[in-house]
C-alpha cells in the first residue's frame, strides 16, 4: 500500500473529508490531495503530525508491518553480497546510534522504539540507494565484485 492509499484509508475509516483532515493539519486540501494521489509526499515533520492525528505510529502510515519494512513487489530483489553489505552498514549505524549517551530528537531523549524506528528508515533508505544506485551505474564503473 502505498502512502497516499494509507492516508485516504485513514481518512476514511475517521468518516473525514479531504477538508477536514487539511484543516487539523493546518495546510491546503490542494496539498493533502497531492499526498493522496501519490504525487507529492508529506515532510517528515508533517509525518508525525499525521501520526498524531491519525493516533497511529509512524511504521503503520509508512506501510511497515511485522517488523518488515514494505517494499514494493516490482523491484529486484538484492543479491547475497547486496544482503552483507547492507547488514554491515546497518550494524555500524546502529552502533553508533547506540553508544552516544543521551541521543535525542528535538531536545527530547529518544526511546528505544524512537531509535528503533529511526533504524528502520535509516535502512529503507540504505536499500533504496542501493537499488537506484545499481539501476543507474553502468556496469563499466561498478566495483569488479558487484
Amino acid at each position: 500500500m502505498t502512502l497516499g492509499q494509507s492516508l485516504k484509508s485513514l481518512r476514511n475509516k475517521k468518516g473525514l473529508s479531504q477538508y477536514e483532515v487539511a484543516d487539523k493539519l493546518g495546510i491546503k486540501r490542494g496539498r493533502y490531495n497531492s499526498w493522496e494521489n501519490d504525487i507529492a509526499k508529506p515532510r517528515f515533520d508533517m509525518l508525525d503530525k499525521i501520526c498524531e492525528f491519525f493516533n497511529i505510529p509512524m511504521n503503520e502510515l509508512i506501510g511497515h508491518s511485522e517488523d518488515k519494512l514494505y517494499v514494493s513487489s516490482n523491484l529486484s530483489p538484492f543479491s547475497e553480497k547486496d544482503e552483507k553489505d547492507i547488514a554491515k552498514r546497518m550494524e555500524k549505524i546502529k552502533n553508533d546510534l547506540t553508544s552516544e549517551d543521551g541521543l535525542s530528537f528535538n531536545g527530547e531523549p529518544m526511546s528505544p522504539e524512537a531509535i528503533e524506528s529511526l533504524l528502520e528508515a535509516m535502512e529503507y533508505a540504505v536499500r533504496q540507494t542501493q537499488r537506484i544506485n545499481k539501476k543507474y551505474v553502468p556496469h563499466k564503473y561498478r566495483k569488479e565484485n558487484e
